[in-house]
């Protein structure tokens, strides 16, 4: 019953005075995570309209601007200044989306998502479909409206390998961040990151960083890896492994905590990796994790960006409503469904978007009976014996003949838009280009001894082309390495395909 909250906006809105009211942003019990949210999105949506309202007064007529949420979809400006909590974390959902898109025009329906950057990694487990959460938190506040399910460690480029009180050597979550940066942007940094640690050991090019466009400063390292490989007492080549190793074991954890404490194996997955850093730690994490295959994007850099232009409208409805699981809920459910169909068909139409175009998921939020919190299950007519079997993936146990009890009914609408279109090439050319081969260096992986290493310009590649390790492809957003005893080849879409021989 809104009429409370609705009276209250009315006093407000005559003050001049911003409000966010429950019932529009989470209309579902427990209090508090209710309250956190709707507080949340209290304090944002102000400074989100200042931005929105001075971004559209500056675009051109006719041009209509939409804002990618947390949920992996988009909505229009105006929802978006209004209920601004779901665009929350909406860059590494958009990299989800990107990279889900890509891999299945690659082949691939069942992803492994690798996101790292300057200051930490965001990873996610597609299968099939994107995973879903309403457990996140911002700051340690809960936040109950619905998100792509990542998981997010303080493990980038810009990570700060330090040597603890007790001798120890660890890497993050602190980050040298953009300035001054890593040491060897020459900006006055101080601190070794794992950027470095790439660049020391020969696996960042130098001359290739940003297309020769930043210059890196290899020579300014060897004192600082020299006096820190001291202080550890040993010497500077492993120093920078273990700063690798370290930073490695952190985005490895993570990988396991979607996938095997979900109920997945890994193995079976593709790991897609990308931002400016993925591809130089992605052949590791997937040896270490028995992942067959790596899949690195066209300008990995961009691909969040990507992903947001791709992204379908998506609207998140929700109702609690309290129901035992039995057959006889069935009709109470769809009643409650339709009228949510009803208000997120018209949300649509308002969003520009035809009927046709209109495609309706459901869900239910279940547990059993005496449990405190509960998990999201795709609903259908087996919508009860698809709750056993999720708990038993989640929570390794199910308990037959137990009652459930339904907690909430969610709709998820989505409105289709144009899509992008991946044009593969239809020529396969097994041998590279000579001017794709653009130098060779010595670069250390796990030996002592350095390796003879190609480099290859990721630009000349073309579909079909094949790249046995060790070797470094380098372009402007990333660089990928082929560790010895890797190959790549070039799909069709460009896409770089990594594995073990």
């Amino acid at each position: 019953n809104p009429s409370h909250e609705l009276s209250v906006k009315e006093i407000l809105t005559g003050e001049d005075f911003h409000s966010s009211l429950s019932h529009q942003i989470l209309p579902e019990f427990r209090e508090y995570e209710r309250t956190s949210t709707t507080v949340l999105n209290a304090y944002v949506a102000p400074i989100m309209k200042r931005y929105i309202t001075y971004f559209m007064e500056n675009l051109s007529s006719g041009d209509r601007l939409r804002i990618m949420q947390s949920n992996g979809g988009s909505i229009s400006a105006d929802t978006a200044a209004r209920e601004s909590i779901r665009t929350i974390l909406s860059g590494p959902a958009g990299g989800v989306i990107g990279a889900y898109e890509v891999a299945k025009a690659a082949g691939f329906e069942k992803i492994i998502t690798f996101d790292m950057g300057g200051t930490s990694t965001d990873v996610s487990l597609v299968n099939r479909d994107v995973s879903l959460t309403t457990e996140s938190k911002i700051g340690g506040f809960p936040v109950k409206v619905p998100m792509i399910d990542i998981h997010t460690v303080g493990a980038g480029g810009g990570s700060i390998a330090y040597v603890d009180r007790g001798g120890s050597l660890k890497v993050g979550p602190r980050s040298a961040g953009a300035s001054p940066g890593p040491i060897c942007y020459g900006r006055s940094g101080k601190e070794i990151t794992v950027t470095d640690a790439n660049l020391f050991l020969g696996r960042l090019i130098a001359e290739h960083f940003l297309g020769g466009k930043m210059k890196l400063h290899r020579d300014i390292l060897n004192g600082y890896f020299a006096e820190m490989a001291r202080q550890l007492s040993m010497d500077p080549v492993s120093l920078a492994q273990g700063i690798l190793s370290v930073a490695n074991s952190t985005m490895e954890k993570a990988i396991r905590v979607i996938s095997v404490e979900r109920g997945e194996n890994p193995e079976e997955f593709a790991l897609v990796a990308f931002g400016g850093a993925g591809g130089l730690h992605a052949p590791f994490l997937a040896n270490n994790l028995s992942i067959s295959t790596v899949l690195i994007p066209e300008n990995p850099g961009n691909l969040s960006a990507l992903g947001m232009l791709v992204a379908d409208i998506v609207k998140d409805y929700s109702q609690t409503v309290m129901m035992r699981g039995a057959d006889s809920t069935v009709r109470e459910i769809s009643l409650i469904l339709k009228e949510l169909e009803k208000k997120g068909m018209q949300d649509m139409i308002g969003e520009g978007i035809d009927a046709g175009n209109v495609v309706f998921e459901y869900y239910l939020d279940m547990r059993y009976l005496g449990q405190s919190h509960e998990i999201m299950v795709p609903y259908g007519k087996d919508y009860i014996e698809r709750f056993h079997d999720y708990h038993k993936r989640f929570f390794g146990y199910r308990k037959e003949g137990h009652e459930v009890e339904i907690v909430n009914v969610r709709l998820r609408c989505k409105g289709r838009t144009g899509k992008f279109v991946f044009e593969p090439e239809e020529i396969k050319r097994k041998k590279i280009v000579r001017d794709a081969h653009i130098g060779k260096r010595d670069v250390f992986f796990d030996d002592e001894t350095a390796i003879e290493t190609s480099i290859i310009d990721r630009e000349r590649l073309a579909y079909g082309n094949v790249v046995e390790g060790p070797a470094i492809i380098v372009e402007y957003t990333s660089t990928t390495i082929v560790p010895p005893g890797w190959v790549c080849e070039v799909d069709a879409c460009k896409n770089l395909v990594i594995s073990q021989f």
